[in-house]
């Protein structure tokens, strides 16, 4: 049976049209623009058609350079820049009408043991317990304006996000530039690795952009606020189970020039930092 996670996994399953030429299908969710996460990953599992399996990326850095069109498909051009020793780079260009909308550039190593230390997780609540996006959504009902009540409705949820600290996006208060979800794919997860770091790649774009509007108490469905995803950035420091609960821990040390930066960094519940996050969006605000 078709399911949201089972879906997103086929959209993920670009199609090879020629060599190293890739396209990826879109899904008219009603959005104006394709979600980036969407393109960050079909671009890694681009990248990763023409890399070993014995290498697994290690890292990524991408750019947002025009919105994605929802209907129509993306081309994913592949440049095979290097295979190393032990380090394969690959840059990706995604194109829709001639022009590319997105750029990354993606490392991958061959697996090897050394030297080992990382920063502590961070004391939270845990996952258990806790009301999902889409149960905060249903008890907060008729509250919920409209489109986005009707739309959240009927949206595709192939990951479950937990926030630790909820808060109202419709009448927000003005936070400390930091927060925390739990996140986990919601359902079957393939045991190929390049599948669960393309999901995983998907994921990293969730929330994390929201961290740096926290202080200014704007809420993203004012009419008044642009906001975009600029760049992206995953370093990846062990390989990722997105069937497994992760804590996304997010804060923003800056904002400045119209944009606001955001960093994540992401742990098991184990406490293994598995992954830190880096982007920078536009938060314009006409008044």
């Amino acid at each position: 049976m078709s399911t949201p996670l089972s879906r997103l996994i086929q959209l993920l399953d670009v199609e090879e049209i020629e060599v190293d030429l890739y396209r990826g299908a879109n899904t008219d969710a009603g959005w104006v623009r394709v979600y980036g996460g969407q393109v960050v990953a079909q671009a890694l599992a681009a990248a990763q058609r023409t890399v070993a399996e014995d290498r697994p990326v290690h890292s990524l850095h991408s750019y947002f350079i025009r919105p994605g069109e929802p209907r129509i498909p993306i081309l994913y051009k592949v440049d095979r820049e290097r295979d190393g020793a032990s380090f394969t780079t690959r840059r990706v260009t995604a194109i829709q009408h001639g022009r590319a909308i997105f750029s990354l550039a993606a490392s991958f190593q061959q697996r090897e043991q050394g030297f080992t230390h990382q920063d502590p997780v961070p004391e939270t609540t845990g996952p258990e317990g806790l009301l999902s996006e889409a149960e905060w959504h249903a008890k907060a009902g008729e509250r919920i304006p409209e489109p986005w009540r009707t739309i959240w409705a009927s949206r595709d949820r192939p990951f479950e996000f937990r926030p630790v600290q909820p808060t109202n996006p419709f009448k927000p208060k003005a936070l400390p530039p930091a927060t925390q979800n739990w996140f986990r794919a919601d359902g079957d997860v393939p045991e190929a690795q390049t599948v669960r770091a393309a999901l995983f790649a998907y994921a990293t774009d969730m929330t994390l952009l929201d961290t740096c509007l926290l202080p200014h108490a704007v809420a993203w469905t004012d009419p008044k606020l642009q906001a975009a995803s600029l760049d992206h950035a995953i370093w990846f420091h062990a390989e990722p189970d997105p069937a497994a609960w992760h804590l996304f821990d997010q804060s923003s040390p800056a904002a400045s020039g119209g944009r606001g930066l955001n960093i994540g960094k992401i742990f098991a519940q184990d406490g293994r930092l598995v992954a830190t996050v880096v982007q920078e969006g536009l938060i314009r605000y006409r008044r």
